[in-house]
């Protein structure tokens, strides 16, 4: 398990378990039985674990550094804005509700996956591909 205290709770979540598996079933050598069933029940854990996405907070990484970037304080932004607001609607729809819910409404991935009903995976590919999108968009306008 690597971590003592989820060891411990899987040898308790374990004997809880035995008892039952005992009286259901024919042992004819017990040392290997319940050695089968330890090493099950440990592997359905780590399976169980592997299936949850955890999503790591690094507070150095600023996701919206692209969108500051393309209002940058030290230029006329009057420009930008118009062309940020003409690129927010030419992009498509997943990648425009995703990239509002985040910027706009502050909403973590979870909540934009709630709100949506889109993949964790998705909605950060959104999030990635939209932040692109909408960097060359509004650099090109400018350029014009």
């Amino acid at each position: 398990m690597r971590n003592e205290d989820e060891a411990q709770d899987a040898v308790m979540q374990l004997f809880e378990e035995l008892i039952p598996k005992v009286l259901k079933q024919d042992i004819q050598t017990f040392r290997t039985w319940l050695y089968t069933v330890a090493r099950n029940h440990c592997m359905q854990i780590l399976r169980e674990k592997e299936r949850a996405m955890y999503v790591e907070f690094q507070s150095d990484f600023m996701e919206s550094d692209d969108i500051l970037y393309l209002l940058d304080e030290e230029e006329d932004n009057s420009e930008r804005i118009q062309a940020l607001q003409y690129c927010m609607e030419k992009l498509p729809e997943q990648q425009r509700r995703s990239i509002v819910h985040f910027f706009n409404d502050g909403l973590s991935y979870a909540d934009i996956v709630d709100a949506t009903g889109y993949p964790l995976t998705k909605v950060k590919s959104y999030i990635q591909n939209g932040k692109r999108n909408l960097k060359m968009c509004v650099e090109k306008a400018c350029e014009i």
